[in-house]
């Protein structure tokens, strides 16, 4: 194995009952890259990130990390290496202020997110940090503001600097711009191309002008497996993935649930 890589799946196979959600996967993933999973609904994409992350544990096959096997490990240890996920769906406490949702994210970062006794002096030290957090994704006047508030893509916002408390080394961004119009969607690839530097980042990501924008280097999965890789010149003339998109039922992305979405939830 090259020591370019900071994550590889070798073979990764996910079941669910028989259907096979995630098709022998080998996926390379480079040191400071963008890379993104892309595919019609149904590919398997979010799942490769469930098994990423040890939300689901894979049925055969191996994940490693700069070169360590990490296959066994639980999601808390996974995220103590630095690998950080966000999720599809905003993740952030409603009725608490942007700046107290990073401070949290702060205190799990420092393991001291249940000491519930601790003075007000001691949790305003991390103020400074979180403003610097807010001002990276354009949201310090925001700060004092209860997250219910704050439109959408301001939330997704809050959302990715959450993360970036955490410090990632590896960053899993799933469906960033998902639900969003325009004017959000210029906004959080921005965003994302600051949280980049200097870091690696993995993106399932719809919108592919956001992916040729952002990406070096793409995967396409169709029905659980990979289909082809290469950059987005690359992929976007291979007429298989042509076939995939505009061969599906019209759905695509934003289709009901798939049947590896069906069967995870069954699990």
């Amino acid at each position: 194995m090259s020591e370019q890589y900071v994550l590889e799946t070798r073979n990764l196979v996910k079941e669910f009952k028989g259907f096979v959600a995630v098709d022998n996967v080998n996926l390379q993933v480079r040191q400071g890259d963008i890379h993104a999973l892309i595919g019609p609904n149904g590919a398997g994409k979010t799942t490769v990130f469930n098994l990423l992350t040890k939300f689901l544990s894979p049925t055969r096959g191996q994940i490693l990390y700069h070169g360590e096997d990490i296959t066994s490990l639980k999601s808390a240890a996974i995220a103590r290496k630095g690998i950080v996920r966000s999720f599809q769906i905003s993740a952030v406490f409603p009725h608490m202020t942007a700046l107290e949702n990073i401070r949290i994210a702060l205190q799990t970062a420092e393991g001291t997110s249940f000491s519930f006794w601790k003075s007000g002096a001691s949790l305003n030290r991390l103020n400074q940090r979180c403003m610097e957090l807010l001002d990276s994704v354009g949201l310090i006047e925001f700060a004092n503001t209860t997250t219910v508030e704050l439109a959408y893509g301001r939330k997704r916002a809050l959302e990715l600097a959450t993360t970036l408390a955490m410090e990632p080394k590896l960053l899993l961004l799933d469906e960033p711009t998902q639900g969003m119009g325009s004017e959000d969607v210029e906004r959080v690839v921005e965003l994302v191309r600051k949280a980049a530097a200097g870091r690696t980042v993995l993106m399932v990501e719809h919108n592919l002008s956001v992916v040729s924008k952002l990406c070096d280097r793409i995967t396409v999965l169709a029905q659980g497996a990979v289909l082809t890789e290469g950059d987005y010149q690359a992929v976007s003339a291979d007429p298989r993935v042509r076939e995939v998109y505009m061969g599906s039922d019209g759905s695509g992305e934003r289709g009901g649930k798939s049947p590896a979405e069906q069967a995870e939830a069954a699990q």
